[in-house]
C-alpha cells in the first residue's frame, strides 16, 4: 500500500515514467522478439530437412554409381578374358597357319628345288605380315565401331592396291590373306543388309549401304534391297487408304492408282539415279512393277462394291482411265507396262461389264417392275409420244426405259474406258437390243398359243393386238434402233475428242481407238438385222392370219385354180384377180391406212413393212409344197382358165407392190418363179400355154384395170352404206402410199360389193404361232 502511494506520489513528477508502464513497454518487445526468432528457428529446421533430403539423394545416387561402377568392371573383366580369348584364337591360328606353310614349302622345296630360296625369304617378309595383320585388325575395328563407310573404303583401297585379291585361283603365300580379306568383306555385306533392312533408316542411310553393297560387288542384293524397301512402304500405304474405300466407292481405285504408279516412279528414279540405265536393273523394276500391279487390281476387287451396281461399273472406268494415264507418264521414264497392265484389265472389265448388263436385261424383261423412273427422261420420250394414242402407255415405257438403262451404263464409262472397249460395249448393247426384240416379238399375237406362251404373254404389261397397236410396237422398236439407241451412245463416238489431254500424251501405243465411221456403219447394220427380226416376225404372222385358220389349214387353196370355171377367161373383158387375192388387196389397204396414221412422218417404215408382206405371201406361195401338190397330182384334171387365173394373180400382186409405192425385186422375182413353175406344171398336163394365154401386157393391163374396179367398187360400197342406217359398219378411209383413192374399210372386215361374204374368212382368221408352216419362208 505504500509502494502504491508512492508511485502515485512520483506520477505527479513530469519527467518520470511510472514503472507501470515501462513493464508494458519492455514485455511488448520481447514477445516480438520471441515471435521473430520463432520464425527463423523453423525456417532453419525447413533448411536442415532440405539439405537432409538432398544428402540422402546424393547418397542413393553415389550407391547406384557404384553399383554401375561395379557392373562395368565386371563387362570389362568380361570383355578382358573375351579378348584374351580372341587372342589365343588368332595365335592358334597363325601357329597353325605357319605351320602349313612349312609344310607346303616343304612340298614346294622338294617339287621345285630350283626355287631360290631369297625368294621365300621375300615372300614370307614378317614386315610384310606384320602390315597384312594390323591391316585386317583396323578393318576389325572399324566393323566392331560399325563405322562401315571408312571400313568400306580401307578395303576399296586395299583391294585396288593388291591385284591378286581380285585374281582367282592364287597359289601363293596371299590365299590365307586373302580369304581373311574376303570374310570381312561378307561380314561389311550382311551389316550394310542388316542396315538397309531395318524400317527407320532415312533415306540417305539407305542410299550410302546400297552404294557400299555396289561396291562391294553386290548390286542385284541392292537393288533388290531398295525394290523391297518400295514395296513395303506402297503396302503400308494402301493399309492406311483402305478403311477409306467406302467412303469413296467409284473414285478409290483411282487414289490407289496414284499411290501405286507414285512408288514405281520413284522406285524407277531411285534405280536409275543409283545403279544407272543398266537393262538389267530397268527389267528388274519392270518385273517388281507387274506383280504389284496385280496385287494393286486384286485389292480394287476386293473393296469393290457388287459387279452388277452401276458404282462397280463406274469405278472400274475410273481404274482404267487413272491406270492408262499413268502407264503413259511411266513410259516416258522408260518402264513399259502397258501391254501387261491391258492384259490385266480386260478379264476385270469384262467381268463388270457382263453383270452390268445382265443386270439391265433383267431390269427391263422385269415386267412387273413399273416404278416410272424412265418417265423422267423427257429427251426419249419425246420421239416416243407421237405412238401414245395409238399403242398401250406400257410400250412407251418399257422402249424409253431400254434407253434409259443403256445411256445409264454408258455414263458410267470413262473416256479412256470407252477408247479401249467401246467394241466390247458395243456388241453387248446389240445383245441387250436383241433381247428387247425378242420382248416386243412375244407381245404380238400368234395363230396357236400352248399354255408355256400364253403363261409368259399375261406376265406382259402390253399387248399388240390390233394392227395400230402392232405397228405401233413396230414404230417404237424402229424409233429406238434409229434415234433414241444413237444418242445414248454418241459418248462412244466421241470418246476419242473427249481424250485429246496434252498431259496424258501418246495413247496411239497402248490404246485400240475405236469409234470410228467403219465401226459405227458395222454396228448400225448389226442392229438393223435384230430389227428386221422383228418386221419378218410380225410380216410372218401377219400372212399366217391371213392364210391358215386356227385348226393350220390354208386358205390359199390350189383348187381354185382346179375347178375354174370354163376353158379360158375372156380376153376382151376385165376379169378380177381370185377372191384371196382381192382380200389381200384390200387388207394391204387397210394396213397402209392404219400405218398413214400410226407412222405418220416414217414413209420408209410404212413402205418396207409392206413390202415385206406382199413379199412373204409370194414366198409362201412358191415354198408351200401342198399347194403344189394339189397341181402336179396327175389325177387332176387342169384346165387353162386355171393357168390364166394363177398368173393374174401374181401379176396383179406384183401391181399391188407398184401401186402402193413399195414394189421390191424380190417380189417380182418371186412372182416370176410362180409363174415359170405353174406354166411347167401345167404344161406337163397337155396345156399349151403359147396358144390359150394372151400375152404379158394383157396381164398387166388387166391387173391394173383389176385394182381400179376393186377402188371404185369399194368406194360405191362405201356410198351404199352411208345410206343405209342399218349397216353397223363403220368404215375409214384407204389409202395407199401415194394414191388419194378413197375407199370402205372397217377395223375388223373388209368390205367389197361382190367379196364381202366370199373372203371374210380370210379377214377374219387369227395370228399363227412360230411353228407354223410360216417359218419357212
Amino acid at each position: 500500500m505504500e509502494s502504491s502511494d508512492e508511485d502515485e506520489d512520483f506520477s505527479y513528477h513530469e519527467g518520470i515514467i511510472p514503472q507501470s508502464k515501462i513493464n508494458s513497454l519492455y514485455q511488448s518487445n520481447t514477445e516480438k522478439g520471441i515471435r521473430k526468432l520463432c520464425c527463423e528457428l523453423l525456417d532453419l529446421k525447413d533448411s536442415v530437412e532440405n539439405l537432409c533430403g538432398n544428402t540422402r539423394a546424393k547418397y542413393l545416387a553415389f550407391l547406384r554409381l557404384s553399383e554401375e561402377v561395379i557392373e562395368m568392371e565386371h563387362e570389362l573383366t568380361e570383355l578382358r578374358k573375351h579378348i584374351s580369348a580372341q587372342g589365343i584364337l588368332v595365335q592358334d591360328l597363325e601357329s597353325g597357319v605357319f605351320h602349313e606353310l612349312d609344310e607346303w614349302i616343304k612340298v614346294v622345296e622338294q617339287d621345285a628345288p630350283e626355287m631360290q630360296y631369297d625368294e621365300l625369304d621375300d615372300l614370307f617378309c614378317k614386315d610384310t605380315y606384320d602390315e597384312k595383320k594390323i591391316f585386317l585388325e583396323k578393318i576389325d575395328l572399324l566393323l566392331a565401331e560399325h563405322k562401315l563407310q571408312e571400313a568400306l573404303e580401307a578395303l576399296d583401297v586395299e583391294e585396288k592396291s593388291s591385284p591378286h585379291l581380285r585374281s582367282a585361283g592364287d597359289t601363293s603365300s596371299n590365299v590365307s590373306y586373302k580369304s581373311a580379306f574376303l570374310k570381312r568383306k561378307s561380314i561389311l555385306e550382311d551389316l550394310l543388309v542388316g542396315i538397309s533392312g531395318q524400317s527407320s533408316i532415312g533415306g540417305v542411310e539407305l542410299k550410302q549401304a546400297l552404294f557400299g553393297l555396289l561396291k562391294l560387288g553386290k548390286g542385284p542384293s541392292a537393288h533388290q534391297i531398295l525394290l523391297k524397301r518400295y514395296a513395303s512402304r506402297l503396302r503400308n500405304r494402301f493399309e492406311a487408304f483402305i478403311p477409306s474405300c467406302s467412303l469413296y466407292p467409284e473414285t478409290y481405285p483411282a487414289t490407289l492408282s496414284k499411290i501405286l504408279f507414285s512408288f514405281i516412279l520413284l522406285a524407277a528414279k531411285e534405280s536409275h539415279s543409283t545403279f544407272g540405265d543398266d537393262p538389267l536393273y530397268i527389267n528388274k523394276v519392270v518385273q517388281w512393277a507387274e506383280g504389284e500391279i496385280e496385287s494393286f487390281l486384286r485389292l480394287v476387287k476386293e473393296q469393290s462394291p457388287s459387279s452388277e451396281t452401276l458404282t462397280a461399273l463406274r469405278a472400274a472406268s475410273v481404274c482404267v482411265e487413272a491406270n492408262l494415264k499413268n502407264c503413259v507418264i511411266l513410259e516416258e521414264q522408260g518402264v513399259k507396262l502397258s501391254k501387261l497392265l491391258m492384259v490385266l484389265l480386260l478379264p476385270y472389265m469384262e467381268e463388270v461389264l457382263e453383270m452390268n448388263f445382265r443386270r439391265a436385261r433383267r431390269a427391263f424383261l422385269d415386267t412387273a417392275e413399273n416404278d416410272g423412273s424412265s418417265m423422267l427422261s423427257p429427251q426419249f420420250l419425246s420421239p416416243l409420244s407421237v405412238f401414245s394414242a395409238s399403242s398401250d402407255a406400257a410400250l412407251i415405257r418399257s422402249g424409253v426405259k431400254f434407253v434409259v438403262i443403256v445411256k445409264e451404263i454408258i455414263d458410267q464409262l470413262t473416256p479412256l474406258a470407252i477408247l479401249q472397249f467401246g467394241g466390247n460395249v458395243l456388241s453387248r448393247v446389240l445383245k441387250l437390243f436383241d433381247n428387247y426384240v425378242d420382248l416386243l416379238m412375244k407381245a404380238l399375237p400368234m395363230v396357236l398359243e400352248d399354255d408355256g406362251i400364253t403363261e409368259l404373254k399375261e406376265d406382259l404389261p402390253f399387248k399388240a393386238e390390233a394392227d395400230s397397236q402392232q405397228l405401233a410396237l413396230l414404230g417404237v422398236a424402229n424409233t429406238v434402233a434409229d434415234e433414241l439407241l444413237p444418242m445414248a451412245l454418241s459418248r462412244i463416238w466421241n470418246a476419242k475428242m473427249e481424250t485429246n489431254d496434252p498431259s496424258t500424251g501418246s495413247l496411239e501405243s497402248i490404246l485400240s481407238i475405236g469409234g470410228n465411221v467403219a465401226e459405227f456403219k458395222d454396228w448400225r447394220r448389226q442392229l438393223q438385222l435384230s430389227l428386221d427380226k422383228l418386221k419378218d416376225y410380225f410380216c410372218q404372222q401377219y400372212v399366217c392370219n391371213f392364210i391358215y385358220t386356227r385348226e393350220e389349214k390354208a386358205k390359199l387353196d390350189a383348187r381354185i385354180y382346179v375347178d375354174v370355171e370354163g376353158e379360158v377367161l375372156p380376153w376382151d373383158s376385165d376379169p378380177l384377180p381370185s377372191l384371196p387375192f382381192q382380200a389381200l388387196f384390200a387388207r394391204l389397204q387397210q394396213l397402209a391406212i392404219v400405218a398413214g396414221d400410226v407412222l405418220l412422218g416414217k414413209q420408209k417404215l410404212q413402205k418396207v413393212v409392206l413390202a415385206r408382206l406382199t413379199e412373204v405371201i409370194v414366198i409362201w406361195l412358191s415354198n408351200e409344197q401342198e399347194f403344189w401338190v394339189v397341181l402336179e397330182d396327175g389325177s387332176v384334171p387342169l384346165k387353162s382358165s386355171g393357168l390364166q387365173q394363177l398368173i393374174l394373180d401374181m401379176h396383179f400382186t406384183v401391181e399391188i407392190a407398184r401401186y402402193g409405192g413399195f414394189f421390191s425385186r424380190n417380189v417380182l422375182q418371186q412372182a416370176s418363179g410362180i409363174i415359170t413353175r405353174a406354166v411347167k406344171t401345167f404344161s406337163a398336163k397337155g396345156i399349151d400355154p403359147q396358144s390359150s394365154l394372151p400375152e404379158d401386157e394383157w396381164f398387166s393391163e388387166a391387173a391394173k384395170v383389176a385394182i381400179t374396179k376393186l377402188l371404185h367398187a369399194a368406194s360405191g360400197s362405201e356410198a351404199e352404206e352411208a345410206e343405209d342406217e342399218s349397216v353397223l359398219l363403220h368404215q375409214e378411209p384407204i389409202v395407199f402410199l401415194h394414191q388419194e383413192h378413197i375407199v370402205s374399210d372397217s377395223d375388223d372386215s373388209i368390205s367389197c360389193p361382190s367379196t364381202t361374204d366370199s373372203f371374210h374368212s380370210f379377214v377374219s382368221a387369227e395370228m399363227g404361232d412360230p411353228d407354223s408352216p410360216s417359218h419357212s419362208f
